[in-house]
């Protein structure tokens, strides 16, 4: 029996199980992002995350090189080291922990094993850009409250437009006043011009 078992020893001996683990962290911090199991994923999240958060926040040079012997201990890769110290650790030295994220993606075909993604967060372009965007837009609601100048100035056209408005249409009833007075007065010309030859008609 496992009494007190701390962590998933993956069905491999020791020495095989650290030696998946380093070449699994290796990938994903020289790839970024890499597909195995969940399980694979969630014993490679526990290995590496310590690895980053060493490698992060060391700039003197002393704490710089024991960093990276510590980096080299777990990975023993050169190039990955390299790649840990030079872009992952001055892109996640803003972050307290949570470097990684794993992504279910369903069972495998063969054996029906769950698999999953699991990447680095900060190098997720789509998801961190999507993130910011939606950051960055404010919902506020419409209230009472005091009038800024904006408001103020707003307020000013529309009543001047207004008054506008209202002045053409004073000048539109004038107008129609008055052609409405001239075609009366034409009208009462011509029944007197009719009326008058009428009567010299008569004698």
């Amino acid at each position: 029996m496992r009494h007190g078992k701390k962590f998933n020893h993956l069905g491999r001996k020791v020495g095989h199980r650290k030696a998946m683990l380093r070449n699994m962290a290796s990938s994903l911090i020289l790839n970024k992002r890499i597909k195995t199991t969940v399980a694979k994923a969630k014993a490679l999240r526990q290995y590496v995350e310590p690895v980053i958060t060493k490698a992060k926040g060391n700039e003197s040079g002393d704490d710089l090189m024991n960093a990276s012997r510590v980096a080299f201990k777990y990975l023993q890769d050169k190039h990955a080291v390299k790649e840990l110290f030079a872009s992952v650790a001055s892109k996640v030295a803003e972050r307290n922990g949570g470097y990684t994220r794993i992504i279910k993606l369903g069972t495998r075909l063969g054996d029906n094993a769950e698999m999953a993604i699991i990447e680095l967060v900060d190098f997720n372009e789509m998801y961190t850009q999507s993130k910011s965007a939606t950051k960055t837009s404010k919902r506020r609601r419409r209230r009472g409250g005091k009038k800024t100048e904006d408001t103020a100035e707003e307020t000013e056209t529309t009543a001047v437009i207004e008054e506008a408005e209202v002045s053409t249409k004073e000048t539109t009833i004038e107008d129609t006043v008055t052609v409405v007075e001239s075609v009366k007065s034409e009208s009462e010309d011509e029944a007197s011009t009719d009326s008058e030859e009428e009567e010299k008609k008569e004698d």
